[in-house]
């Protein structure tokens, strides 16, 4: 029970920590040291998609899920429980690249808004 709680609880935060690197910049309209943990997170994310390979995440995950005598399994995290939800069937390295590049935009339209505010709350001082 309690290796499966804890399972569980990776599964949970894996899907937080993917949130926090697409829209995490959101929170840095807030709190001003946000930035110094989100922008890791989102280049972990750009890594990890650009590059291909599964997040260590899902292999904590996975071991928690054997200790459980659940079954784990072989494809990624986004693969298992996102995919369906956010990726269009047939997905090809092609497609990852381009969720790469949205995590890109994202911030950098985030993290630009944010800039621009800082400048113009700057020149108006």
């Amino acid at each position: 029970m309690l290796f499966r709680l804890a399972a569980d609880a990776t599964l949970v935060l894996h899907l937080a920590f993917i949130a926090f690197a697409v829209l995490g910049a959101l929170l840095a309209l807030r709190c001003s040291w946000v930035p110094w943990i989100q922008l890791p997170a989102a280049a972990w994310g750009i890594y990890v998609e650009a590059s291909g390979r599964i997040c260590p995440l899902t292999h904590v995950e996975n071991y928690f899920r054997q200790l459980a005598g659940q079954g784990g399994y072989a494809e990624s995290f986004v693969e298992r429980y996102l995919l369906s939800l956010i990726y269009p069937a047939g997905l090809t390295r092609d497609l990852q690249f381009l969720l790469a590049a949205i995590v890109v935009v994202a911030n950098l339209a985030i993290y630009g808004f944010i800039w621009l505010r800082l400048r113009r709350a700057r020149a108006s001082t």
